[in-house]
C-alpha cells in the first residue's frame, strides 16, 4: 500500500510539474463545480474554504495539489492514471508541498521572498525524525500548522501563523494531555507562555516582534533548544546578557552540571519581568537557589544586589528633588536630561549583573551615582533659589503692605485738618 502511495505521488510528480503553472492561469475546474454543489463539510467544505486560500489568490487549483484531470467533467477526473492522489499521506505531503516550495525558481515566480528549505528543516526537526524514521503518523506534518485549503500569509491576522495565533496552532497538540500522553513531555507550555511576559509584549502591547513558540524553537526545523545553545537563543533579542553571560564562569558550570543557561534563573515558557528582586540572597532571589549567604557566590550576589539598590536610591532622590523644583516653575531641564545617564547606567548595571562580576557591576553604578548625585545638588540649588525667591517676595510684600498702611494712616490724619479749615 505504502509503494502504491509512492508511485501515485510520483505521478503527481510528473504531471503536475508541467500542469501547476497552466493551472494558475485557470478561473475554474470540474472539481470546483463538482464539489462546490455539496452541503456535506467533508466533500464541500474545502472549496468554500479555498476561497480566501493564497493559493487560490495566485490562481492554484485543485489539481495542483491533488492531481487528476480538471476539465473532465466525470468520474474519470480522479484517475490514478492522470495523477490523481486523493487525500496525500503524512509523508507524501512533504512531497506534494515540496515539489514548489523547495523549487528556488519555481517560487521566484510567485513569492521570491519566501524560503525554499522548509521541507529540507522539516526532516531535521523533531516532527520529522518521528515521522520518517519510526512511522509516527501522528506528528505534525504541514497541514497540522497550515490547514490545507485555507493557508494565509503570517502577516493575515487570521493566519494559523500570525504571531498572536502560533501559540494556539502549537497547543492544538502539545496542550492535549491525551493527545500528547504517549510522547512523556509535558503540556502545560501552552499555559505557562500565556503567563509571560514575552505573550503580555505580544497579545497586550502588540509588538509582533515579541517571541512566541517559533522564535525559540524553530517553526518547520522545530526542536527543543538543547542545554548548550539555550543561551544562543535568547540571544537572539537580549543579545548583551548573551554575551556577558557567555564570557562569564557560570556559563561553563551550567554546562557542566547540565543547567539550560538563561532558563535556569528566568525559567523558559513562563518567563516573568526580570526584577531587582531577583538578585541577592534575599526571598524571591534565584541566586539562592544555588548560593548560601556565607560563601562567595551568595556574597557576591549580596553585593550586587546592594550597588544596584545604592544606585536605585540615588537616581530617585535626584528625581524627587527635580520633579519638585520643575513643579515650583523652576528651570531644570538640563538636570533632568542630564540625569537619564544615571538611568543608563542603572540598565547597563542590572545587564552587568549577567556578567556575574561585582566589579561590572559596580563600574556601572558609580558612574550612575556621580551623575545622581550631581542632578541631585542641581535640584537642592534650586529648590534654594526657589526659597530665596519667596523670601523675597515676602519681604517685598511685606514693605509694600507697611508703605500701604503708612499712607492710609497719614490721609487719616490728614482729614480731620481739612474738616476743619472749611
Amino acid at each position: 500500500m505504502i509503494a502504491l502511495r509512492h508511485v501515485s505521488c510520483a505521478s503527481l510528480l510528473l504531471v503536475g510539474g508541467l500542469a501547476v503553472p497552466v493551472l494558475a492561469q485557470q478561473s475554474q475546474e470540474s472539481c470546483v463545480t463538482c464539489h462546490g454543489s455539496f452541503s456535506d463539510a467533508r466533500l464541500g467544505g474545502p472549496v468554500r474554504a479555498y476561497t480566501e486560500d493564497v493559493h487560490a489568490a495566485k490562481g492554484f487549483g485543485c489539481v495542483a495539489c491533488h492531481g487528476g484531470d480538471a476539465l473532465d467533467l466525470g468520474m474519470t477526473a480522479m484517475d490514478p492514471a492522470k495523477g490523481y492522489v486523493g487525500v496525500p499521506g503524512r509523508e507524501e505531503l512533504l512531497l506534494v508541498c515540496g515539489r514548489c516550495h523547495s523549487s528556488a525558481g519555481f517560487m521566484r515566480r510567485y513569492n521570491p521572498a519566501l524560503r525554499v528549505d522548509q521541507v529540507a528543516e522539516y526532516r531535521t526537526s523533531v516532527h520529522g525524525e518521528l515521522l520518517l524514521e519510526r512511522g509516527d503518523e501522528r506528528v505534525a506534518t504541514c497541514v497540522d500548522c497550515h490547514p490545507a485549503h485555507a493557508v494565509k500569509p503570517p502577516s493575515e491576522p487570521t493566519s494559523s501563523v500570525h504571531p498572536l495565533n502560533v501559540a494556539e496552532t502549537c497547543g492544538r497538540c502539545h496542550a492535549d494531555r491525551d493527545y500528547m500522553q504517549s510522547y512523556a513531555i509535558s503540556t502545560d507550555q501552552h499555559d505557562k507562555y500565556l503567563l509571560s511576559i514575552h505573550w503580555e509584549k505580544l497579545s497586550v502591547e502588540g509588538d509582533l516582534g515579541a517571541p512566541t513558540c517559533n522564535d525559540c524553537h524553530g517553526n518547520h526545523g522545530a526542536s527543543p533548544p538543547g542545554v548548550t545553545w539555550v543561551g544562543n537563543v535568547c540571544g537572539q533579542c537580549h543579545s548583551v546578557m548573551a554575551e556577558l553571560f557567555n564570557k562569564s564562569r557560570h556559563s561553563q558550570v551550567f554546562a557542566m552540571l547540565g543547567n539550560p543557561g538563561c532558563a535556569t534563573c528566568h525559567g523558559n515558557h513562563e518567563i516573568k519581568p526580570a526584577g531587582d528582586e531577583m538578585l541577592g540572597i534575599g526571598e524571591g532571589s534565584v541566586c539562592g537557589m544555588c548560593h548560601a549567604p556565607t560563601d562567595a557566590g551568595g556574597m557576591a550576589a549580596a553585593e550586587m544586589r546592594s550597588l544596584v539598590d545604592s544606585l536605585k536610591f540615588a537616581h530617585a532622590v535626584a528625581d524627587s528633588l527635580l520633579s519638585k523644583a520643575e513643579n515650583a516653575g523652576m528651570e531644570v531641564s538640563q538636570a533632568q536630561f542630564e540625569l537619564s545617564g544615571a538611568t543608563t547606567a542603572l540598565i547597563n548595571a542590572r545587564t552587568g549583573v549577567h556578567s556575574f562580576a561585582v566589579d561590572h557591576v559596580r563600574e556601572a553604578v558609580d558612574e550612575g551615582v556621580e551623575v545622581a548625585l550631581s542632578a541631585q545638588a542641581r535640584g537642592r540649588s534650586a529648590l534654594g533659589d526657589l526659597r530665596f525667591r519667596r523670601l523675597g517676595l515676602a519681604v517685598s510684600v511685606g514693605i509694600i503692605l507697611i508703605l500701604i498702611a503708612g499712607l492710609v494712616f497719614k490721609i487719616r490724619q490728614l482729614e480731620p485738618a481739612k474738616a476743619r479749615q472749611t
